[in-house]
């Protein structure tokens, strides 16, 4: 089996079980804007999937591959981790949960937004391991998760205003001592 089926193979079988391991997430609303965003990121994702079969910057050395597998395994690695440190508080986007509980340990010690991160470093090695027109998809899925942090980050201190803003100034948003 190929690098680049293998790797396919992974982000396969990690949004299979992110599908299942939402049905125990807790219950939640997002509104009108936060579905169609999230219909418009589906069309995209779609869009990129479809063109990622390009084979036109494909790579092809040994260095990048090996770069590539290991960021998209911890990428992947971190998603889950978060998701799963995260327990029944995970949801959509942009989504208020009921009776929500703020999460700080785990992946959230480093970072307010690991699964995001963790997506992001993920997709970043899968362009490096298999094809660099999956930047493309980073930066469309960049934009997209800034966009609903700075929501979350809202909604966040709308829920928790004694705490969230200490979190938050001292927890950096995506990259750990960075951003």
């Amino acid at each position: 089996m190929t690098l680049r089926a293998v790797i396919y193979l992974g982000w396969a079988l990690f949004w299979l079980g992110w599908l299942a391991a939402a049905v125990s997430a807790k219950r939640g609303s997002s509104g009108a804007a936060g579905r169609r965003i999230r219909g418009v990121a589906a069309i995209g994702v779609f869009v990129m999937a479809r063109l990622v079969h390009v084979d036109g910057l494909a790579m092809h050395d040994t260095t990048s591959a090996v770069l590539g597998a290991a960021l998209f395994v911890g990428g992947l690695a971190v998603a889950v981790w978060a998701r799963v440190n995260m327990g029944r508080n995970w949801g959509m986007p942009m989504t208020v949960k009921e009776q929500p509980e703020l999460v700080t340990s785990g992946p959230y010690r480093l970072v307010r937004h690991p699964i995001y991160s963790g997506i992001l470093l993920a997709v970043l090695g899968t362009a490096l391991a298999v094809n660099l027109d999956w930047l493309i998809l980073l930066a469309v899925l960049g934009t997209y998760f800034l966009y609903c942090a700075k929501v979350e980050e809202q909604l966040m201190t709308d829920q928790f205003p004694a705490v969230y803003p200490a979190y938050r100034n001292h927890t950096k948003m995506l990259v750990p001592f960075l951003l």
